[in-house]
């Protein structure tokens, strides 16, 4: 029933060939696009800090960038390890001119 009535209205918009005369262009306005755009310009704004956003934020940005860095060094320290002892031969290794 309601979809019916949107529907309608909606065509009867679309395909009136006076719309441009009344300087609202061959768009139409939707007051429910019109409130969600508004509503994510204005989020920051009325951004309230609490624990679970900062928890949010850890597990997103905080823990990826930590746990990337110590796999890098292990791996670092594992190569560095194996280049020490002699385990890997001088034409065998990665950066040999470094």
């Amino acid at each position: 029933e309601q979809t019916m009535k949107l529907r309608a209205e909606f065509i009867k918009n679309s395909t009136n060939p006076f719309r441009h005369a009344t300087g609202e262009g061959g768009t139409m306005f939707d007051a429910g696009l019109a409130r969600y755009q508004s509503m994510r310009v204005n989020y920051f704004e009325h951004f309230k800090p609490t624990g679970h956003a900062f928890r949010l934020g850890m597990a997103v940005v905080v823990l990826p960038i930590a746990l990337y860095a110590w796999a890098m060094k292990a791996e670092r320290d594992g190569r560095e390890q194996q280049y020490r002892n002699g385990e890997v031969a001088y034409k065998d290794r990665l950066f040999k001119f470094i």
